[in-house]
């Protein structure tokens, strides 16, 4: 019997086969070799008129099946537990391979195909809705609470406070500005020297600040800071005796009385 088939609607043997064996409406596990094999030559000849490149693999997957109708003629052999062993049990297993991964191809093409046609709109809801957060019923959220949770999540609380704070720097003290500018330091200074006319300047830095018992290192600088723009102004002289002596200090006859302008400074 001869069938008429079109070469372009198979990829290779397995296809071919597999073709056959639906069309003829037989059971994969039980191929009848003889009609299956004649079919498939016929088609070796309708393709060797048309296509010689590709004649190939499927003369290959034509002696295969002359071979399995060569072993089904002769006795069948059995294996070690004494049961037949089918000539086409290979052959079957491969077409139930071919034919499932065949099958995956058209689902995965038909749901491509598919695919294509849905289109999706893009988030278009204002802001205000998107950051909208539904308010928390704090006596819903806390009704499965008890108090000796409560308890132990406060403690863990105040543990990772104290793990936070570094144990060096938190005994450091406050630091405080100290309201002490050069022009109040000029101002005193003259006040000074227009009673006493002369000063040391050791004993002005162990006072820090005229006037003031106490001494802080900011005083000192302030202090010294007043001296230098005093000398700058010609308010004030500055005499040594000898090397790392005393440095003494004096108001000049000509100065201004104690009066120092508040943006005099440098």
């Amino acid at each position: 019997m001869s069938i008429s088939v079109k070469l372009e609607n198979f990829e290779g043997p397995m296809d071919l086969l597999l073709h056959l064996i639906e069309k003829n409406k037989v059971s994969i596990f039980d191929i009848p070799i003889a009609e299956i094999t004649e079919q498939y030559l016929e088609y070796i000849e309708e393709m060797r008129r048309q296509d010689l490149d590709i004649m190939s693999e499927f003369l290959v997957m034509a002696a295969t099946l002359v071979s399995i109708k060569a072993k089904m003629l002769l006795p069948p052999e059995v294996d070690e537990e004494g049961e037949e062993i089918d000539p086409r049990a290979e052959l079957v297993e491969k077409l139930l391979e071919y034919k499932m991964y065949k099958y995956m191809s058209l689902e995965l093409r038909e749901r491509q195909s598919e695919a294509s046609l849905q289109y999706y709109k893009e988030a278009s809801l204002p802001k205000e809705v998107l950051a909208y957060e539904e308010p928390v019923e704090i006596s819903q959220l806390l009704s499965k609470v008890s108090l000796i949770q409560l308890q132990k999540v406060f403690r863990d609380l105040m543990r990772r406070m104290e793990n936070k704070i570094d144990p060096v720097r938190s005994q450091f003290g406050t630091i405080e500005k100290e309201e002490v500018t050069v022009e109040d330091q000029m101002e005193g200074l003259l006040e000074w020297l227009s009673e006493k006319r002369s000063a040391s300047f050791f004993d002005l830095l162990k006072k820090g600040r005229v006037g003031h018992s106490s001494s802080t290192k900011t005083e000192k600088i302030v202090l010294f800071l007043a001296i230098l723009e005093l000398m700058k102004i010609g308010e004030i002289e500055i005499s040594q005796q000898g090397l790392f002596g005393d440095i003494i200090i004096d108001l000049k006859e000509q100065s201004g009385n104690g009066q120092v302008e508040k943006n005099g400074g440098a």
